[in-house]
């Protein structure tokens, strides 16, 4: 939040209200439908129904961040400026950073195998430039909606800013069940692809997709064709236009488990801090931990094989056509060969069918990774997990929220447990503009300084032991034989995921320091 502030501050928002305007003149500037940020509680913009609108349930998640932050904010800014001026310009930028700046819509139409014509919806939403370009996944999904759009591109701005990645937030979704269609999803991919670079609104510094629900890897390889045929064909960052590519097509190893990754990582930090787990009532560590999965897509998958790997066990996974049940463990790779066989998890041996919502299930770690508004005020009663961590994009409604803060359970929120996915496509952004994987350069070089320093540590030990002739053998483990001997390429991906994540979970825990409640983000990171 303070980075995108700072930001906003020297480019752009900050420069309106100093040079254009008086920063005690911002109210007349600004929507009047805005005043309401002069009040303390800021607007009542959550919606009272137990469903809300996802937008709206956003802005009302900022409004609560901006209140906590504010006085922060107002202390930080170091201006010639009275107290009132100053307050009067925080909230001003806090206004400017609300708002989605920019919103597509487009239709366009594909022919059926059946000879029919269907019209297709499509939408692109840019929340912020403050940094570019903007970045966020494309989704194909028959309930997106413009609203849902809008949403997600206000997180993923925050997002960014969370792990200090340089981008704007942006979201895209097209109206389409990708399940009922065979050759058309390519023509739907071009359509829209073509949209986006005829509204200037695709471009390595303009505007950079990524994948996202229903789109993977295939979709993205169609993007970039269609960017490098229509746009692209002079300019030689074309590939940089999208993440999320096939390896062979400037894509970088880790994006696909990136996410899942980073939903470990963000939730390592937090159960290895024994000031947290005291007021659960839990000890550190992950080793004999429960936990349950909701969604065993690409988040939900990966972060099940980490989680796994170090000590946790899952009990429960859910998905939308049934559950499964197994308190004795069920093993990610059994389950996940089962539903590559069967396209389903439902049946998978060595588990019982779950009754009921798999959310409620009584566990020690629940991790939605489906989709938004999961945890409302009519379960979150029934919740039994002492830590929810989202790794899908709001799955808690505020409603929510509140009971969760109130029975002291602890929730790690969705724009830093999920960054892992934009960082690493950062990684692959910087990849395609610098036009070399990491570690071509330097892989042979720091190999042989690490065997050079080991060399130089035997001599020593034998000169200073070694007085009858005897040698002092310097043998490296095999730990750091495997990782000499790996390719940069995949160890920088690793290491700075969690290096991201490690940073930020410090920084959460420092803030956290003067607050006795458990919720370490309300909701925009401070």
């Amino acid at each position: 939040m303070y980075r995108y502030f700072g930001e906003l501050l020297t480019r752009g928002a900050g420069g309106v209200l100093a040079s254009g305007y008086p920063a005690a003149a911002a109210d007349s500037v600004l929507p009047a439908s805005a005043s309401l940020l002069r009040h303390r509680g800021y607007s009542q913009a959550v919606d009272p129904a137990d469903d809300p609108n996802f937008f709206t349930m956003v802005e009302g998640f900022f409004d609560k961040g901006a209140a906590i932050v504010e006085d922060k904010l107002v202390e930080d800014l170091k201006t010639r400026e009275t107290a009132e001026q100053k307050r009067s310009r925080v909230r001003g930028i806090l206004r400017i950073i609300k708002p989605c700046n920019h919103v597509l819509s487009v239709s366009f139409p594909i022919k059926r195998d059946s000879g029919e014509w269907e019209v297709i919806e499509g939408y692109r939403a840019q929340h912020s430039q403050h940094r570019t370009p903007c970045k966020g996944g494309i989704r194909y999904s028959t309930e997106v909606s413009v609203d849902e759009v809008k949403a997600l591109a206000s997180l993923m701005t925050y997002k960014c800013a969370v792990v200090d990645v340089p981008f704007g937030g942006a979201k895209a979704g097209v109206k389409i069940n990708p399940k009922k269609y065979s050759s058309q999803l390519t023509w739907a991919n071009f359509h829209f692809a073509s949209s986006l670079n005829r509204c200037a609104l695709a471009g390595p510094g303009i505007d950079v997709p990524a994948p996202d629900m229903s789109t993977g890897e295939r979709e993205m390889s169609w993007i970039a064709d269609t960017f490098a045929t229509v746009m692209g064909h002079n300019d030689i960052n074309a590939h940089a236009c999208v993440t999320g590519k096939p390896i062979s097509q400037g894509g970088i190893h880790g994006r696909i488990s990136a996410t899942g990754r980073g939903v470990f990582h963000g939730i390592e930090n937090f159960i290895n801090e024994a000031s947290y787990m005291s007021q659960l009532g839990m000890y550190p560590g992950f080793q004999d931990k429960t936990f349950v999965i909701q969604g065993f897509g690409n988040v939900g998958l990966h972060s099940m094989r980490y989680l796994h790997r170090f000590g946790a066990r899952c009990v429960g996974v859910g998905e939308l056509d049934g559950s499964i049940w197994n308190p004795k463990g069920i093993n990610p790779k059994e389950l996940e060969d089962y539903k590559l066989a069967n396209g389903t998890i439902v049946g998978f041996p060595d588990s019982t069918p779950y009754e009921g919502s798999i959310l409620e299930a009584d566990c020690d770690i629940l991790i939605p990774a489906a989709s938004e508004k999961q945890l409302t005020k009519s379960n979150a009663h029934k919740i039994k997990a002492k830590i929810i961590a989202e790794g899908a994009n709001g799955p808690t409604t505020p409603e929510a929220d509140q009971i969760f803060l109130e029975r002291n359970i602890l929730v790690i929120p969705d724009m830093y447990l999920n960054a892992g996915g934009v960082t690493v496509s950062y990684f692959e952004w910087l990849k395609n503009l610098n036009h070399v994987s990491y570690g071509r350069l330097t892989f042979k070089y720091e190999r042989d300084s690490n065997y050079h320093l080991l060399m130089s540590v035997q001599e020593s030990l034998e000169r200073k032991f070694g007085k009858h002739g005897g040698s002092v053998p310097v043998v490296p483990t095999s730990e750091f034989q495997a990782r000499i001997a790996v390719s940069t390429h995949i160890l920088v991906m690793m290491t700075e995921n969690r290096y991201c994540h490690s940073r930020c979970g410090t920084e959460i825990n420092i803030h956290d320091d003067d607050d006795e409640r458990l919720h370490p983000l309300i909701p925009v990171l401070v």
